[in-house]
C-alpha cells in the first residue's frame, strides 16, 4: 500500500498527520456524481460494478482522500434476504413488502450470498483501479437499522413499528435479527475476500434505542458479527449515531475502532476506551457549510485537542449532506493533508 496512513491509524499506530476519509464522500453534493446518477436508478449504480467502481473513485480522484469506500448502500442485505427494494428521488428507500410478523421472518433467506456477488465483482474492479494507492473500506448495515427498515417499510422519524415490535414480540425480534447478523456476518467476509482492506459496521439508527435496549437488540448481534469476521490484518470499525453515548458498550465487542459521532469530546471518548481501539470522527458535518476560515479553526481545534494521541482517524460525525459545497469539502480535506504534529 502506497499510502498506510489509514491503516496505521486503524491499528492503534502514532501517524505524522490524521488520516482523512468522510462518510458519504461520494454522493450528492458532487456534481460528477450527478452526471452518472441521472444517468442510471440507485441499485443500478450500486448492481452494476463497473458504475459502483467509477463513484467510489470519484473522492479518490477530486479528493484525494487516504481512504476509499465502496459505493453501496446498507439495504442491499435486506434486499438479498427477500425485501422488494426501491429507492425514489426525495424519498429514499422503500420495502414493498415489510417484515411484520412470524411468516414474514420464516420467508427471508439466509443463503443469499450470490445476490450479492455483485459487490464483490464491484470490488476487484475498484482494487484494480486503485492499484494499491489507498485502503479500500467495505460496509454493512448493523441488524438493528436493516431490521428497523425492513419493519417500517422505509425510513421513520420515531421509529414507532419497530420500538413496539421489540417489546411486543421480543422473540420474534431476536429471531429477525439473528438472520441478519448471519447474513451480515457472511457479507462482510465476502467483501474481505473480494478484497477490502477494512470494514465498517454502520448502525445509523442506534440513537433510536434506550441504553438497555441497545445493549439486548444492537449490540450483541454486532458483537456476534464482528467475532465471525476473518478479520486478520483487517480493521474493524463500528459505527453508529449515538456513539458518543454508546462507546463503552461498542467497546466490549472489540471494534479496532470506534467512530464517533460530534455530540462528544473525542478526547475523552478515547481515553475511557480500552488500549488498542483507535477512534474515528467526529467533525459536526454542518461545520462544512462555514467560512473556509472556520472550517479550518474548526479542524485545527480537534487535532489540537488529539495531539499526541496514537489511533486517531479523522472523519465527520456523520455523513456529507448533500448540498454542502464541494469546494468546503475539497478544503478541509487539504486542511486535514496539510497538517503535521
Amino acid at each position: 500500500m502506497k499510502n498506510n496512513l489509514f491503516l496505521d491509524a486503524a491499528f492503534s499506530k502514532q501517524t505524522e498527520r490524521p488520516p482523512v476519509w468522510m462518510m458519504r464522500q461520494a454522493g450528492r453534493f458532487m456534481p460528477q456524481y450527478w452526471e452518472i446518477k441521472n444517468k442510471y436508478s440507485f441499485l443500478e449504480m450500486c448492481k452494476t460494478p463497473e458504475i459502483a467502481a467509477d463513484v467510489t473513485m470519484l473522492p479518490v480522484d477530486l479528493l484525494d482522500i487516504d481512504a476509499a469506500i465502496l459505493f453501496c448502500d446498507i439495504l442491499v442485505t435486506g434486499e438479498a434476504m427477500g425485501g422488494d427494494l426501491s429507492f425514489t428521488q426525495g424519498v429514499g428507500p422503500k420495502f414493498a413488502n415489510p417484515v411484520r410478523n412470524a411468516q414474514d421472518i420464516e420467508n427471508l433467506n439466509v443463503d443469499c450470498l450470490d445476490e450479492l456477488q455483485y459487490v464483490a465483482d464491484a470490488i476487484k474492479v475498484i482494487q484494480q483501479r486503485l492499484d494499491g494507492s489507498i485502503p479500500l473500506i467495505g460496509f454493512a448495515g448493523a441488524p438493528f437499522t436493516v431490521m428497523s427498515y425492513l419493519i417500517e417499510g422505509g425510513s421513520s422519524k420515531d421509529f414507532k413499528l419497530t420500538k413496539l415490535f421489540i417489546h411486543n414480540q421480543p422473540e420474534l425480534a431476536h429471531k429477525l435479527l439473528a438472520k441478519i447478523a448471519k447474513v451480515t456476518a457472511d457479507y462482510l467476509n465476502l467483501q474481505i475476500a473480494a478484497g477490502v482492506n477494512a470494514v465498517q459496521i454502520f448502525d445509523s439508527w442506534a440513537l433510536a434505542l434506550s441504553w438497555n435496549d441497545y445493549q439486548e437488540f444492537s449490540h450483541r448481534y454486532i458483537q456476534e458479527i464482528i467475532a465471525n469476521l476473518n478479520r486478520k490484518d483487517i480493521p474493524v470499525i463500528s459505527f453508529c449515531k449515538g456513539s458518543s453515548v454508546f462507546a463503552p458498550i461498542m467497546a466490549e465487542a472489540k471494534p479496532d475502532v470506534i467512530s464517533v459521532d460530534w455530540n462528544a469530546d473525542l478526547l475523552n471518548i478515547k481515553n475511557a476506551l480500552p488500549k488498542g481501539i483507535a477512534v474515528q470522527g467526529n467533525l459536526d458535518p454542518h461545520i462544512l457549510y462555514a467560512d473556509k476560515a472556520v472550517i479550518k479553526a474548526q479542524i485545527h481545534k480537534l487535532f489540537e485537542r488529539m495531539r499526541g494521541t496514537e489511533g486517531f482517524i479523522f472523519n465527520l460525525g456523520h455523513g456529507i449532506m448533500p448540498d454542502i459545497p464541494f469546494d468546503n469539502v475539497k478544503y478541509a480535506i487539504d486542511v486535514v493533508k496539510e497538517f503535521r504534529y
